[in-house]
């Protein structure tokens, strides 16, 4: 299943295009070049597929799509394709 996850920009990187997201307790660098368009800041919150933001969301739409995915069982994958990220000099989860 493909997957968009909520996510919280927690940190503008030095890096360009790339920004540090939390997503229930994982921090993971992740590529904004396809919002290149919009602007993103500390307390954004965007949908993250295999590492790249795809759109800004609201806060509200974020936590419920958050809870739709533990609903359907789904947070815990989620929170394994987050661990995958590998950008930049992060090494990846174990």
């Amino acid at each position: 299943m493909c997957l968009a996850i909520p996510g919280q920009v927690v940190e503008l990187t030095d890096q360009p295009m790339l920004v540090k997201v939390d997503v229930s307790g994982v921090r993971r660098n992740v590529n904004v070049g396809l919002l290149a368009d919009e602007s993103v800041g500390v307390g954004d919150w965007v949908l993250i597929h295999v590492g790249f933001a795809l759109s800004k969301v609201g806060e509200a739409e974020a936590r419920e799509q958050l809870r739709m995915l533990a609903a359907m069982g789904e947070d815990e994958l989620a929170l394994e394709e987050v661990r995958g990220y590998t950008f930049s000099q992060e090494p990846a989860a174990p």
